[in-house]
């Protein structure tokens, strides 16, 4: 039962969640965002970390600065199916939602911008870390403008 709740709510994660992934070093993203809790609906903001398929996040970004660090909670994007602003849901500013074939979890950016770029950064991670697309159909779609 408690693998279940790690892999529906990304909290407390087993270290095999993370393992060989190095978020301390070259984060493909990482930033504030204040997210939603899953069950007790408070929003609390947290030092996020996009590296290898994995979002983590820590308390603070001096938790996720050494090897030795372990995150509060994960998702792996391999599992999510959408990335997508939220504002109109919420009723928040900057905000945008992540969807799993079980869960949606809710996260506000500090600006626009902030947001979008998340929303491409976990849109570019979701596509890579597909199961169902292999290396050669992934588009770098930042390069590929003239």
């Amino acid at each position: 039962m408690e693998s279940l709740w790690r892999s529906v709510t990304g909290a407390n994660p087993d270290p095999s969640d993370y393992s060989g992934v190095e978020f301390w070093s070259n984060p493909e993203r990482s930033g504030w965002l204040t997210k939603q809790g899953e069950y007790i609906k408070t929003w609390r903001r947290r030092w996020f970390v996009l590296k290898q398929g994995k979002l983590l996040w820590f308390k603070d970004p001096f938790d996720s600065s050494t090897s030795s660090a372990i995150p509060r909670g994960v998702i792996s994007t391999a599992d999510c199916l959408t990335v997508k602003g939220a504002e109109d849901v919420l009723n928040k500013p900057f905000s945008f939602e992540l969807s799993t074939s079980r869960d949606t979890m809710y996260f506000v950016a500090d600006s626009d911008k902030e947001k979008e770029d998340w929303i491409n950064s976990i849109g570019r991670s979701i596509v890579q870390h597909s199961r169902s697309v292999t290396d050669s159909e992934v588009i770098d779609y930042d390069s590929s403008r003239a």
